[in-house]
């Protein structure tokens, strides 16, 4: 398995496709593995860019140095990922925790991003996201298991209408479960904190890359009034609401999100 030092810890990852130009970065959100890419996006992206997968620290194969972190130190990791494969600059995308990770990437780091996609995210928390979160992470403390986590987490990321499809949510609980979680509850609960801590809200007009800021039309864990207020402050940004689809709309609306994602790089 491949494998990256990143600041004295390791991050696994993979690349795929092998055509010219740069990549496309792809960062997970809060309590997932880059497997949650690989049979949706990578084949999709992978036809007309390579593109680069890897797992947050603490995740599945990559080391977990231990203690509490940021975001920006997520950003930091993925800069240093993008250091260890020699790769000057990538367009990058990111979903919620991801796409806080990228806001923060974007700042902290600019000459590696070509062009910006933020999906299901936000720049700051507000008051019901903050107890939502917390509540999340308590759980993990608590010992919750595995299953009960993910149930709490589809309530606020499946639109109302995909919960009729019993077919594609069994397979998602499935494959949720099929190799249990790619992260202990400490980690899920280090990627909580993570998340209510991170505040970008004051700093989005420094972004100066081509931005997409994608959701869905029914997103009840981040609301299109997020996506609109990050589509208002960064200056070169542009917001496509997809009308079928929750938090989770790269999967409900897979074909159309792929496809607005590559309509968007086609135009670098």
């Amino acid at each position: 398995m491949p494998h990256a030092g990143v600041s004295g810890h390791k991050l696994y990852y993979e690349l795929h496709g092998n055509h010219e130009g740069p990549p496309l970065l792809l960062i997970m959100g809060a309590g997932g593995s880059c497997r949650g890419w690989q049979s949706l996006q990578v084949p999709a992206f992978s036809e007309q860019h390579p593109v680069l997968i890897y797992d947050h620290r603490g995740v599945s194969e990559s080391d977990d140095p231990g203690g509490p972190f940021t975001t920006a130190d997520l950003a930091d990791d993925a800069a240093g990922l993008l250091d260890a494969l020699e790769i000057e600059r990538a367009h990058v995308l990111g979903a919620f925790m991801g796409g806080m990770v990228a806001q923060e990437l974007a700042l902290r780091h600019p000459g590696r991003v070509a062009r910006l996609i933020l999906a299901g995210t936000f720049a700051r928390p507000d008051a019901k996201r903050r107890v939502l979160l917390e509540h999340w992470r308590d759980l993990a403390h608590s010992g919750a298991s595995v299953e009960v986590l993910m149930r709490e987490r589809m309530l606020w990321t499946l639109d109302d209408a995909t919960f009729e499809q019993t077919d594609l949510v069994d397979a998602m609980r499935s494959f949720l479960l099929r190799d249990g979680a790619p992260l202990s509850l400490d980690m899920f609960a280090r990627q909580y904190d993570a998340c209510l801590q991170h505040d970008c809200a004051d700093r989005l007009h420094e972004i100066r890359q081509s931005t997409l800021i994608v959701c869905g039309r029914h997103d009840r864990l981040t609301p299109p009034t997020f996506h609109r207020e990050l589509a208002d402050e960064i200056p070169e940004a542009r917001l496509v609401t997809i009308g079928y689809g929750g938090h989770l709309v790269m999967v409900e609306s897979a074909e159309h999100w792929n496809r607005t994602v590559l309509q968007f790089l086609a135009e670098s």
